[in-house]
């Protein structure tokens, strides 16, 4: 690759001498010079037995050996003394290699499908491919995989993907050195839409020329996989080498399983016929390995990979569709059996629309995991939510779990909810189509069917409910009730949003958003039960300053009615009993001091979220300045609700989730953030100011993600306000932009959402006009838009402008002295 090192060797027929000295030294001069990294040796025959012997490095590198320019016959003899005296380590050799490639899987994640893989050193990348090559030209001989086919260690098919792997990668590698002008080896964002367009992918419908390419290297990097396993199989088989799994203790006695044979205590298959006479056993191989707990054979996956063209006539056989849907849904952790039908191709033959999303990218910084391998382990959490290993962490999902009756609709709706990505419209939508179609062939019933299908047409209603909309505003909830309309529903729909999300990534689950999805369950349950209708809205009211009295009984009686008079009705319905607990003492604490302005900072566990209470003078444009200063002070609002008291005063109330996900802020941060709003309010710094200052830092690999600016105003989501939602991309200081703008419009925020989802961020806040009414005017509407797009950063509303193009190649280093001799380091 253009800025890799150079591996020489300089052989000598015996000690070193001065001429060969000078003559290394002057070589090395040259080619220092024409700017090339060298790592570099000098050793006789001998030394080079002794040091291959001691050393695996060294070893490897001999092993791939090529002759450049000098003395043949000296080259012959030292590749015929390393394969004779060398021969004997060859088993030895090979477990050094997969175990050295277990280890750097270990330490770079041990998964193919991560958002910027290391195109050398990552699973399915070049150096698993140099490892196969190694342990072949150590075993056989070769000089390339494709002399293995008259061996009968490849077909030609496994020898062309061979080939055709190390070419995609090797052209990767090229492209990756040639753009930045070092030896960079991880296909960053900045770097994959700029060699997507250099290999010539272009956009299709519904997937993007990044997307294309991206989804190009996870099938490849599966292909190593699949080569990585043939060739484990023929190591067993021809030179006994001891299987890389444990063996399940049963299997010592137990010679066969649901007519399957047992070899190495693993599943094999006695006929290399027997896939091609029953294609049943397609199927039937992956369910009787799930069911009993053994391991695939390599040799058995060989096999399967060789026949995947008979699964086309069992898409519609009825005890095909049962054995899968067994595994699916079974009571053992089916994610490990899946990944395994994933990887060995049948997953995507049997069930064609699955394979349209088998290494299927989504290029944001949200997702994580390709779109199959997402599906996959959403399953895996259903299940931890079923078994309870999860009840810690999810214990409301993992008690309603419990309590729904369609089970099977459940499992098949996780894994049919992406389905329909990438295909040019609304993936909910199509899916539930798709849904329709499959339940039939998976022999669900008419009811579970239709269950499915309202499941993955509505499986993202819950979470852009709960993170999109004020779930204390009574029209939220009656809406999101509307569409559910049964208790069942609304559990399926909860597990599947707790599954959909886990799945995301390790870090996506977080105590505020639980806490979220858990108020919206609980209110709808309750408006479902008929407990909203019930107690009037006077009622609810009048209970919870009943429920506040009772706390504060302790508390001057004078001082509580007064309390209480400082509240509107709507501050009553916005907060528990708890937080008007908190609330109450502040304010009359701040009442007897006089002070006109508290900051109150508290490690909300419940929601898993810092939270800022600010009691002061209420003004025009306070709701910004708040937001303004906690940015300034280094922190994200999440959610955020605006009171007016009945005595001209504010009391806001700002959750902020630090870096660290549902752990507190230091003191030190709390500290600086009530500082920082003192600041603010006092005039002493004017965020408006500080965010035009420029800002020193580091160029961020994310400015390729383009994310076009919308914005939605609705005046039917609540009986009370208008809401509006903004779509953009983040930045720091974006809320405070953007209630800027609201308050500039005269606008009065009473509350908001702000929910980010990597680099995308949607906020939404309820307003109204100067008059506390709804914006209901044509003009004012165009004006609100106008003024939020400009927020953004883009009135136009188009995507932001390409990423710079990338820094021109280092230059040529001057000549500087190197020490001779060492071994030489990978290439």
């Amino acid at each position: 690759a253009p800025f890799s090192d150079l591996d020489l060797l300089f052989l000598l027929p015996n000690e070193r001498t001065p001429y060969f000295e000078s003559l290394i030294e002057y070589l090395l001069y040259m080619l220092w010079d024409l700017g090339l990294k060298v790592g570099h040796s000098s050793r006789s025959v001998d030394e080079c037995m002794r040091q291959a012997q001691a050393d695996t490095t060294i070893r490897t590198a001999m092993l791939e050996a090529r002759w450049l320019w000098g003395d043949q016959e000296l080259y012959k003899t030292f590749r015929k003394r390393f394969r004779t005296e060398i021969k004997g380590q060859v088993v030895d050799f090979v477990e050094s290699k997969l175990a050295e490639r277990d280890a750097r899987h270990e330490r770079m994640g041990d998964t193919r499908y991560v958002l910027e893989p290391n195109i050398k050193e990552g699973k399915g990348g070049l150096r698993d491919l140099h490892t196969l090559f190694w342990i072949c030209r150590s075993l056989f001989g070769v000089s390339e995989m494709g002399e293995l086919v008259s061996m009968g260690v490849l077909t030609r098919q496994d020898a062309t993907r061979f080939a055709k792997a190390q070419n995609f990668m090797w052209t990767v590698r090229c492209h990756l050195h040639y753009l930045t002008g070092r030896p960079e080896e991880r296909l960053t964002f900045d770097l994959q839409p700029a060699i997507a367009r250099r290999m010539g992918y272009t956009d299709h419908a519904g997937a993007r020329d990044v997307e294309r390419f991206m989804r190009h290297y996870f099938l490849t990097a599966k292909d190593v996989g699949d080569l990585t396993r043939i060739v484990c199989a023929v190591l067993e088989e021809q030179h006994k080498r001891k299987p890389r799994f444990s063996l399940p203790s049963f299997t010592f006695w137990k010679r066969e399983v649901d007519g399957f044979v047992i070899e190495g205590g693993r599943l094999n298959v006695s006929d290399p016929e027997a896939f091609s006479n029953t294609p049943l056993k397609l199927i039937k191989l992956f369910h009787a390995a799930h069911t009993h707990g053994i391991d695939i054979h390599p040799r058995a996956l060989q096999l399967v990979t060789q026949n995947l063209g008979k699964l086309a006539r069992l898409r519609e056989d009825p005890e095909a569709n049962r054995l899968f849907i067994d595994i699916l849904t079974s009571k053992a952790n089916p994610m490990l059996a899946l990944r395994s039908l994933n990887e060995s191709g049948v997953f995507g033959r049997f069930i064609p629309d699955f394979g349209r999303v088998v290494a299927q990218m989504q290029y944001d910084m949200y997702h994580v995991y390709t779109t199959d391998e997402h599906t996959i382990r959403a399953i895996g959490v259903l299940h931890s939510l079923e078994d309870g290993s999860m009840a810690e962490d999810a214990p409301l999902t993992s008690k309603v779990i419990h309590q729904i009756q369609s089970r099977r609709a459940l499992y098949v709706a996780v894994l049919l909810h992406d389905i329909a990505k990438g295909r040019g419209g609304d993936h909910c939508e199509l899916g539930a189509k798709v849904a329709l179609k499959l339940g039939k062939r998976f022999g669900l019933s008419a009811e579970e069917t239709e269950t499915v299908s309202w499941l993955v047409e509505h499986h993202l209603l819950m979470t852009r409910t709960a993170f999109k909309r004020d779930i204390d505003d009574f029209a939220t909830v009656d809406h999101f009730v509307r569409i559910v309309q049964s208790p069942e529903r609304l559990r399926l729909l909860l597990i599947l949003t707790c599954a959909d999300i886990r799945a995301v990534s390790t870090v996506s689950w977080t105590g505020w958003k639980a806490s979220l999805l858990r108020n919206l369950y609980m209110r709808a349950e309750e408006a479902m039960s008929g407990g909203e209708a019930a107690p009037s809205r006077l009622q609810r009211i009048e209970a919870a300053k009943d429920a506040l009295r009772a706390v504060l009984a302790d508390q001057p009686k004078e001082e509580v009615e007064a309390h209480m008079a400082r509240g509107y009705p709507s501050y009553w319905l916005a907060f528990d009993t708890a937080a008007h607990e908190r609330h109450a003492h502040l304010v009359m604490d701040a009442e007897k001091a006089g002070r006109s302005l508290t900051v109150d900072t508290r490690f909300d566990p419940a929601r898993a979220a810092t939270v800022v209470t600010v009691y002061t003078n209420d003004h025009p444009g306070l709701f910004s300045q708040i937001a303004g200063a906690i940015a300034l002070a280094g922190e994200s609002v999440v959610d955020a609700k605006i009171v007016t008291m009945a005595n001209g005063m504010a009391l806001d109330t700002f959750w902020i989730q630090g870096h660290t996900v549902g752990k507190p802020l230091a003191s030190t941060k709390m500290k600086k953030i009530t500082e920082t709003i003192g600041e603010a309010l006092s005039g002493r710094i004017q965020p408006v100011v500080e965010f035009k200052k420029p800002r020193s830092a580091l160029p961020s690999r994310t400015h390729v993600f383009k994310v076009p600016p919308r914005v939605i105003v609705d005046n039917s989501a609540s009986n009370t306000h208008t809401v509006v939602e903004v779509n953009g991309r983040d930045r720091p200081g974006l809320l405070f932009a953007l209630t800027l703008a609201l308050t500039r419009l005269g606008l009065q925020i009473s509350s908001a959402q702000i929910s980010t989802f990597g680099e995308r961020v949607v906020d939404v806040f309820y307003v109204k006009d100067v008059f506390g009414m709804k914006v209901d005017h044509p003009g004012k509407l165009r004006d609100i838009r106008k003024g939020m797009l400009e927020a953004l950063g883009d009135p136009s509303g188009s995507a932001s402008a390409d990423p710079p193009p990338p820094l021109p190649p280092p230059p040529i280093p001057k000549r500087r002295p190197r020490a001779l001799g060492g071994k030489p380091v990978g290439g």
